[in-house]
């Protein structure tokens, strides 16, 4: 942007300025001061040069009329106030509507230049932004969408430029700075460019995670800086390996060799990249091109697996990555960005050739040791085929399968792959229906439960829930592998346990894939009560308090299955998880039969067990106890039984309560509603600590619940 620009940007500001002090002046109270500022606006009327368009950044001179020159008038105080400040708002609102003008103009060139971006026509996108910076020169995103295109370009000083004129118009424009510190990267300033993103994080502190991988990007490029220049101190110095390393890609350059020229060549190679010294050498070479671009090569990774002599020339490529890419994440970055290199590596994992399959695993375990390399495999792989090649692992029974999964867990815990994991579910849920669908007596069994596990976080999420739950094939693959899981509970129960995890979250969306499947699970799950393995009753009890609910048939089936009974022992042995599912079976039991009410009664003593509960912290376990006491209540004589008890003074406390779980308001003062009707005595109980009025505040609860 020109000086001239600038110095046009501050005069128009210092009118604004001036202007507005005048106008305040002619309103004073002081005769004084509005005498003084009538002079002063009738002189600045008189040397007014005539109207200019004022842009968006106002980096020219408001030169607009705000009034048409007139005759110098023989008495000051014969300036008409009134018709000033009229034209100076006819004049605003024309600058006004100019504005929008503009403003409808300056859009319509920046959407036109992201479609350039977009197609990867950065000249063109160029010339869109700067067209609207003529209309708009206020607009910062025309500003911080061209310098990224000057990015794109490699013109950096231009970028800055941008940024800078983007930062006149909004000093925490967080885009500038992010391209600016971007800028500053490529040219070498890594302290200018961490301030830079430090600046983003003092204006938007929420954006953390993203500058800590701006900082991280930083780091690394001046480390990999400093590496090249030791290396090539080390090249200049004439230190044999270093020499022997440029010797070597030199010859492998050669094109139209035979494959077993190239396949010796990078394995005399690979023994050489022992330190960082030959790594970096390596890359400032172009080893990644010169191996890439090989036309033989790449026509022996698009044939492996048919020929023995190409099938040797992939393992010594795998095996010279890495070699290269052993503790240099420059390296490393430099191969995944290649791009033949994201849809490659995971079309050679699901290679059908072992050895390829296992040493393009081995270089994906490496890269995955670091967050840098996660996010690069990532942001840069072929996800689909990815994961897709991953699960295939479960065929192998050795720790290839194992390794695979620990390899899927570590890029499940990322944020980035959680988000692709989400938008991408519906792509790849025959994949993970597929899963479902194997035969556990076939398959690597603890790769499975992992891969389960990790299915299981995933499903934890609400849209991931909707739409495995919505699936009428999913749920019937769990199904089946439970039946299969039932045939040798002791060999398979870790898949069962993991299977479990998985059904609770999907049971949390109502309704279920059918009444039909929400029945069978629930049998499934009886079933599984029998169980003597605690983590499996307690998963088993999760699933069947999310699903008995499904159907008054079930909860049939359940009570001749003795499921009161076992729940009242997972009562009386205690554990908040547990006690919170089986109290809330216990609650839709008693709400429907009075067979489950009176069996409640008999097995719980003066309900010792469910007024413990009312006292817990869990919300939740609370309103149901509350629930499920109400509804003994209709039991005879069991509410004479609790006469010796505080259970009124509970209730009510309860009843009254600020609890963010309105079920146990209104669950609690039913309770108490019964309670009184069945036992009259309580109701004077009740008066005497004026119970009525909390009571009459739990209708709201009633009317809205």
């Amino acid at each position: 942007m020109a000086d001239y620009q600038e110095e046009d940007l501050q005069k128009f500001l210092k009118n604004v300025d001036e202007i507005t002090s005048l106008i305040q002046e002619m309103n004073s109270d002081d005769p004084v001061v509005r005498e003084k500022a009538v002079l002063e606006t009738e002189k600045r009327l008189q040397f007014t040069e005539g109207d200019q368009v004022e842009d968006e950044c106002r980096t020219t001179v408001n030169k607009t009329m705000i009034s048409p020159p007139q005759a110098p008038m023989k008495d000051a105080d014969e300036i008409n106030t009134e018709a000033f400040l009229a034209s100076l708002e006819k004049d605003a609102k024309e600058r006004a509507k100019r504005r929008r003008e503009n403003k409808v103009l300056a859009d319509a060139l920046k959407e036109k230049g992201n479609e350039a971006f977009v197609r990867g026509d950065y000249e063109t996108a160029i010339l869109c932004y700067s067209e609207g910076l003529e209309k708009l020169k206020d607009m910062k995103v025309l500003y911080t969408n061209r310098a990224q295109a000057y990015i794109k370009l490699g013109d950096y000083r231009k970028a800055l430029v941008d940024c800078d004129w983007a930062l006149k118009c909004d000093e925490k424009c967080t885009k500038a700075y992010f391209h600016m510190g971007k800028a500053h990267l490529a040219l070498k300033n890594y302290s200018v460019s961490r301030e830079c993103y430090q600046k983003i994080l003092e204006i938007n502190p929420q954006l953390q995670t993203q500058v800590k991988e701006y900082l991280n990007q930083v780091d690394l490029r001046e480390k990999a800086d400093l590496q090249e220049k030791e290396a090539q101190e080390s090249l200049d110095s004439g230190k044999n390996s270093a020499m022997t390393t440029k010797n070597l890609l030199e010859t492998l350059s050669k094109p139209d060799q035979i494959p077993l020229f190239y396949a010796g060549g990078i394995e005399i190679l690979t023994e050489m990249m022992k330190d960082c010294t030959e790594r970096t050498l390596f890359r400032t070479n172009n080893g990644f091109s010169i191996i890439s671009e090989n036309e033989v090569i790449r026509r022996c990774f698009s044939t492996a697996g048919k020929d023995a002599v190409e099938e040797t020339v992939c393992l010594s490529v795998l095996r010279l990555w890495q070699a290269v890419c052993c503790e240099n994440e420059e390296n490393q970055r430099l191969l995944v960005l290649r791009p033949d290199t994201g849809p490659l590596l995971p079309s050679l994992l699901a290679s059908r050739v072992p050895a390829i399959q296992q040493q393009s695993l081995a270089l994906l375990l490496q890269l995955a040791q670091t967050e840098n390399g996660r996010n690069l495999i990532i942001g840069h792989l072929d996800l689909p085929r990815l994961l897709e090649a991953l699960v295939s692992f479960l065929d192998f029974s050795d720790k290839k399968a194992n390794s695979a999964m620990g390899l899927l867990t570590d890029l499940a815990l990322q944020e980035r792959f959680q988000v692709w994991f989400q938008t991408s579910l519906p792509d790849i849920l025959p994949v993970l229906t597929g899963v479902l669908k194997r035969d556990p007596k076939v398959t690597n069994i603890s790769a499975l439960c992992q891969c389960l596990a990790i299915m299981g976080n995933f499903s934890a999420e609400t849209a991931a829930q909707r739409q495995m739950s919505a699936s009428e094939d999913f749920g019937a693959a769990c199904l089946g592998l439970m039946a299969k899981c039932e045939e040798d509970a002791d060999l398979f129960r870790d898949v069962t346990y993991a299977l479990l995890g998985l059904m609770m979250n999907l049971c949390l969306r109502s309704p279920f894939v059918s009444e039909v499947w929400a029945v069978e699970v629930s049998r499934k799950c009886l079933s599984l009560l029998n169980s003597q393995d605690g983590g499996i009753l307690t998963r088993a009890a999760g699933v069947l308090s999310r699903t008995l609910s499904s159907s008054l048939k079930i909860v049939e089936e359940a009570l001749r299955a003795g499921v009161v009974k076992k729940m009242i022992k997972f009562l009386k042995a205690g554990g908040q998880t547990a006690s919170r599912y089986a109290v809330k079976i216990l609650a839709i039991c008693t709400n429907s039969y009075q067979e489950a009410r009176e069996e409640v009664v008999r097995l719980d003593k003066k309900l010792g067990i469910l007024m413990q509960l009312l006292d817990s912290e869990d919300e939740i376990l609370v309103g149901n106890a509350a629930l499920c006491l109400g509804n003994c209540m209709e039991v005879p004589h069991a509410a004479s039984s609790l006469l010796s008890t505080d259970i009124v003074p509970i209730l009510l406390k309860l009843a009254g309560s600020d609890a963010q779980q309105t079920a146990v308001q209104l669950n609690a003062g039913i309770a108490l509603g019964k309670l009184c009707t069945a036992e009259p005595r309580f109701a004077a109980v009740l008066r005497e600590l004026h119970g009525m009025e909390i009571l009459n505040s739990t209708m709201k609860y009633v009317e809205n619940s």
